[in-house]
């Protein structure tokens, strides 16, 4: 019991520090979104696609916000000359046409508008957990099993 408290409370520190992340979502067209959630204004981008290459990028909240977006190979570069921001909060920061099925990111690099790096994230979008609903442990927001399944003869809540 006391091993699941104690992974409760990592699981739960994590996630406090986890805000500001990027990551990849396949849209039917064939195209990938990149999104982002930051909990800080951004002035700029650089990042690394892994498992592909880039043959476009274009669009989102970097283009809406005036954002140059240049890709080369499998790395995307992102900035304003005009000192143009993206705020804090949520999106679609671009969208990338790809040759091969992407892994993830990598090199992420992510500037406040004093060019300072701020710490983030890829986001895969798998939350690992006990996915078994008869364990004590269920975690409904858990997409793959971790192996963590508790099955004790008495569950935290009192049922069996």
């Amino acid at each position: 019991m006391l091993r699941n408290i104690l992974f409760s409370m990592m699981f739960f520190i994590t996630n406090l520090y986890a805000d500001n992340t990027i990551g990849l979502i396949e849209n039917s067209n064939g195209s990938w979104d990149i999104t982002y959630t930051s909990e800080e204004t951004f002035s700029g981008f650089q990042f690394n696609v892994d498992g592909a290459e880039i043959g476009n990028a274009y669009g989102g909240d970097a283009a809406a916000s005036g954002f140059l977006i240049n890709a080369n190979g499998n790395t995307v570069l992102g900035f304003s000359l005009t000192g143009a921001t993206i705020a804090a909060g949520s999106g679609t920061l671009l969208v990338m046409d790809l040759d091969g099925m992407p892994t993830g990111l990598s090199n992420i690099v992510i500037a406040d508008p004093s060019g300072n790096a701020i710490d983030f994230v890829y986001d895969s979008g798998v939350v690992n957990g006990c996915t078994d609903m008869n364990a004590c442990n269920y975690d409904s927001d858990a997409t793959a099993d971790d192996g963590s399944c508790d099955y004790g003869t008495m569950c935290w809540d009192g049922s069996y």
